[in-house]
């Protein structure tokens, strides 16, 4: 009886041991986030996520990979330039929590990068124009659709095309459904976090000032 009853631990524990290996296989290694600073506006995760690799073309026709986040506090909002409500609405509160951050170094200074979903209507060149009438300091970026997908899953965001009363007629009719969080990246590309509706942008902006003086020091 001894015997059988520590074979079953052991396979109990062999068990739960390739079930850990499966999991951060399938998930990434857990990566704890350090002890950062009491936030209002952001919602900090207990563990750091790795984004996998992606490529997203900017405005200026230059690639956006996930390399290039790096160094810089990043928030990412998902939409496109023919939002009625949300994006605008967003992208101006945005722009007023970037305000205070003029004063930081250009090589710390937290970003905001605005990522268009509606590929089909919404060139490079059109989000730039569109992002940087909110702030000049805004990304703006986009990609085919299998790849805005991933990087949305990724970020744990949705999005989706709803067509309008028209559409049969005329493809343009339509609107996007997307997830309107926005996403926090840590200077090592890493998502820590979360900013939900409504967005208050003086906290923000000093969530986001006293994180980077954190990761600066």
């Amino acid at each position: 009886m001894f015997n059988k009853k520590v074979g079953i631990i052991l396979l109990l524990a062999l068990a739960a041991g390739l079930g850990l290996l499966a999991a951060q296989k399938f998930f990434g290694p857990a990566t704890p986030v350090q002890a950062w600073p009491a936030t209002r506006a952001v919602t900090l995760f207990p563990q750091a996520r790795p984004l996998p690799a992606f490529s997203l073309r900017q405005s200026d026709g230059t690639q956006l990979a996930d390399g290039e986040l790096k160094g810089h506090w990043t928030l990412v909002f998902l939409g496109f330039t023919f939002c009625p409500d949300v994006c605008p609405t967003t992208l101006a509160e945005l722009a007023q929590a970037q305000k205070p951050w003029q004063a930081m170094p250009e090589s710390i200074r937290p970003r905001v990068l605005f990522v268009s979903v509606d590929p089909d209507r919404d060139t490079p060149a059109k989000i730039g124009e569109y992002a940087h009438a909110f702030h000049p300091d805004t990304l703006a970026a986009t990609a085919d659709l299998p790849t805005l997908e991933n990087f949305a899953k990724s970020l744990g965001f949705v999005f989706m095309k709803v067509p309008g009363k028209h559409f049969d007629e005329n493809p343009d009719d339509y609107s996007m459904d997307h997830s309107s969080n926005i996403a926090v990246l840590d200077p090592q590309g890493r998502m820590v976090g979360m900013i939900r509706p409504p967005f208050k942008p003086a906290d923000i902006a000093a969530d986001l000032q006293a994180l980077t003086e954190t990761t600066a020091k």
